[in-house]
């Protein structure tokens, strides 16, 4: 019984222009004088490069670690000598630049040492999932997705199909065809181990009928497994992953999943073909195939192309006539891009370059109105309203574009193919789901910054009602006190708070703390608007209520402190002819000794270094032995300032644990608040340096570090909290 074949909305019928490419066996690319790798060839973070410039590398080499588990690595295609890493031209539709190893090339090719594995099926399934992730695997049908990342489906998730996408539904691109045509067996072998990963119920292999030889290939290479390759008609875009799942089984993914969501896993025919060079010849990811097609082409076919190798090299190994070249076109002409600089490199991705003459793809014609045709709706494969996505991208009403399932659009060009407007439709929503995603990040940050500025003024709130709290035990305790006082009676001793010394205080000292923690909490609130208001945020009025609250509360608290010192001035000015003046104790500086010794050791130095400045260079001898007292007084004074330092740093300990037995939430939380602070900008500064791809590894050590503080400081805080209010 024959497999039933699902049909999927919309889709066209392009010219397929195959014919050009696909008629001669793979040829091997040339080995150009300089390879450019760019570090970040894969969706996720970019690699960290592994080498510096002047280093000798080999083929297969290491020169770029993966950053993070959505990363790969990234290998030297050729050996040779590292001589630059610096920002290239690098293929992107926005032209711009991206960080590279440049490799001057020795010509020898020489690879590093390779070994495959006899049978993975003996490993665990983690070992063969790190090679290929230590191999750099990527999906090579345009993504660019961590292949390793993609076949780690959740421990509960039940695969029930894997498919092998052999499609290739894009015109011109034919180099999935000739590889299945000539490797097929090392591509069922590949998929093979993709199998064995995820264990699928079933396995399929989707290809178009428009290949009969690579069906053929396929057919053999699969005739004693249980994969079955099913043969599908022809229409663009059936080698979308989504389309050709509801192809193949009937299933759809929903809006904002994923298809392991609904139990597939689906692989492309290149990367099913370099997981088998990876596993079981050891070999990483160097190279790939990559169609050559073109008007413009003197010897158009697929060649094995070494990563990393200059667009225009590949050109001049293919025979092109540049004359006749109008544009350069990385992929197929339906999701394909215009590339800026001839100097950018063929990378994991690059399935085609297309270089046609101007009477074979013509420059777009004149955008013009839109007629409200509806053609564009009928040939989207996603089932979505082009005419009103466009609309909203156009006018920039972003929200209504989001709701309308923009980020759903898999950009394949098909609205724009049939519009009879020529409106370049994928460019609207491409910069549409561009900003989308820009003001999500924004509004992330907004709202992180509002939920840590309500939780501050939640916390601080509390402490205040706590002091507030001790402050009128203070003042009840001075009062009795008073009366005693004027009585003639001894004082009776206030009851303890669980802070005797702060009790004793002087009721103006409390006064003056209200104002300036009223006074502080309003300015950081203005600081906290400022923040919201920069990133855009909704909630722009109720932080703005809250800085009108905080403020009279801080115009009252310093309101009342006024009011109190002069009360007690005035009470003071009528104590003093009757009351004696009290003695005054101040303590020595501790550290008095110390500092002076360090002062007195550090000009000790200044001196020594300006006389050897002044010294005579032709008397040898009076040089060498101030070159001598330089170097002496320079240790003595490094001593002291190690000295110095031990010494305050105890001091300070002695004045944390001091405030820790006075108030021991408030010492918690200092200490809480100040290993925050250091883990955040540790956090940043790694977020920074990961964006701009370079070596993370010296933060590394110091943010776990911090990420143990801020945990121990956060317990400490707590087990603080609870002994308080268990007291």
């Amino acid at each position: 019984m024959s497999r039933r074949i699902w049909d999927i909305p919309g889709g066209v019928h392009p010219p397929q222009n195959k014919s050009q490419s696909n008629q001669s066996p793979i040829q091997a690319g040339p080995i150009p004088k300089h390879v450019v790798l760019p570090i970040q060839q894969h969706i996720g973070s970019p690699a960290a490069p592994a080498v510096e410039v002047g280093d000798k590398v080999l083929k297969g080499q290491v020169i770029a670690e993966a950053t993070g588990f959505v990363s790969a690595p990234v290998h030297a295609s050729t050996s040779g000598t590292v001589v630059a890493i610096e920002p290239r031209a690098v293929q992107h539709p926005s032209q711009i630049d991206g960080l590279c190893v440049v490799i001057e090339s020795d010509g020898n090719d020489q690879w590093i040492e390779r070994q495959g594995v006899e049978d993975y099926a003996q490993l665990e399934k983690t070992q063969v999932l790190d090679l290929i992730r230590n191999a750099g695997i990527t999906g090579m049908g345009g993504a660019g997705f961590p292949t390793a990342v993609k076949l780690s489906p959740p421990p509960d998730a039940n695969i029930e199909q894997l498919i092998l996408n052999a499609v290739e539904c894009e015109p011109y691109i034919t180099a999935d065809d000739v590889i299945m045509r000539e490797r097929a067996e090392e591509i069922v072998a590949g998929l093979s181990i993709i199998q064995w990963l995820v264990n699928p119920k079933e396995t399929l292999i989707g290809i178009e009928d428009n290949k009969p030889e690579a069906i053929k290939a396929m057919q053999a290479a699969t005739a004693n497994t249980n994969i079955e390759v099913i043969v599908v008609p022809t229409k663009y875009p059936s080698g979308g992953e989504k389309q050709l799942i509801q192809i193949l089984t009937g299933k759809e993914v929903p809006s904002g999943g994923l298809p392991a969501n609904i139990g597939v896993v689906c692989q492309n025919v290149g990367t099913a073909y370099a997981i088998n060079r990876a596993v079981n010849h050891g070999e990483p990811l160097v190279s790939r195939i990559t169609t050559l097609t073109g008007d413009t082409i003197g010897k158009k076919g697929n060649y094995e192309v070494l990563l990393g190798t200059p667009v225009e090299a590949l050109l001049d190994f293919g025979d092109t006539n540049f004359k006749k070249l109008d544009r350069l076109i990385m992929g197929g002409p339906m999701m394909g891009f215009a590339i800026h600089d001839l100097s950018v490199p063929v990378v994991k991705v690059t399935n085609c370059l297309l270089a046609p003459a101007k009477s074979e793809l013509p420059d777009p014609r004149t955008e013009q109105a839109c007629i409200r045709c509806g053609s564009c709706e009928q040939a989207c494969p996603a089932s979505l309203l082009p005419q009103q996505l466009y609309w909203f991208s156009k006018t920039q009403d972003f929200e209504k574009a989001e709701a309308h399932n923009l980020m759903d659009c898999i950009e394949c060009g098909a609205c724009a193919f049939v519009c009879p407007s020529n409106i370049p439709l994928v460019q609207y929503y491409r910069y549409a789901k561009r900003q989308v995603r820009v003001n999500s990040e924004q509004n992330a940050k907004s709202d992180h910054a509002r939920e840590r500025f309500e939780f501050r003024q939640a916390r601080l709130e509390k402490e205040e009602q706590e002091k507030e709290a001790k402050r009128k035990a203070r003042a009840e305790a001075a009062a009795k006190k008073q009366a005693a006082k004027k009585a003639g009676k001894a004082a009776p001793k206030a009851a303890p708070t669980g802070d005797a010394d702060k009790a004793k205080a002087d009721p103006l000292t409390a006064l003056k703390s209200a104002a300036a923690s009223a006074t502080k909490r309003w300015k950081d609130a203005e600081k906290a608007y400022k923040t919201a208001e920069a990133n855009g945020s909704d909630k722009l009025e109720a932080l703005a209520n809250k800085i009108e609250q905080l403020k009279t509360k801080a115009d009252k608290a310093n309101e009342a402190f006024v009011t109190a010192r002069k009360a007690a001035k005035e009470s003071a000015k009528e104590e003093a002819a009757s009351d004696a003046p009290k003695a005054q104790v101040v303590a020595n500086d501790p550290l008095a000794e110390i500092k002076k010794t360090s002062t007195e050791d550090f000009e000790a130095l200044q001196a020594a270094k300006k006389a050897l400045e002044e010294a005579d260079q032709a008397n040898a001898d009076l040089v060498a032995e101030l070159t001598a007292k330089v170097e002496a007084a320079k240790a003595k004074s490094d001593a002291s300032k190690k000295a110095m330092k031990e010494a305050r740093a105890k001091q300070r300990e002695e004045i944390q644990k001091q405030k820790a037995a006075e108030d021991p939430v408030k010492a918690a939380q200092t200490a809480y608040d100040a290993a925050e602070k250091k883990l955040q900008k540790l956090e940043k500064s790694m977020a920074m340096l990961q964006e701009k791809g370079g070596d993370t590894s010296k933060l590394e050590g110091s943010l776990a570090d911090a990420k143990a503080a801020f945990d121990t400081a956060k317990s400490n805080l707590e087990s603080a909290k609870a002994a308080t209010e268990k007291a």
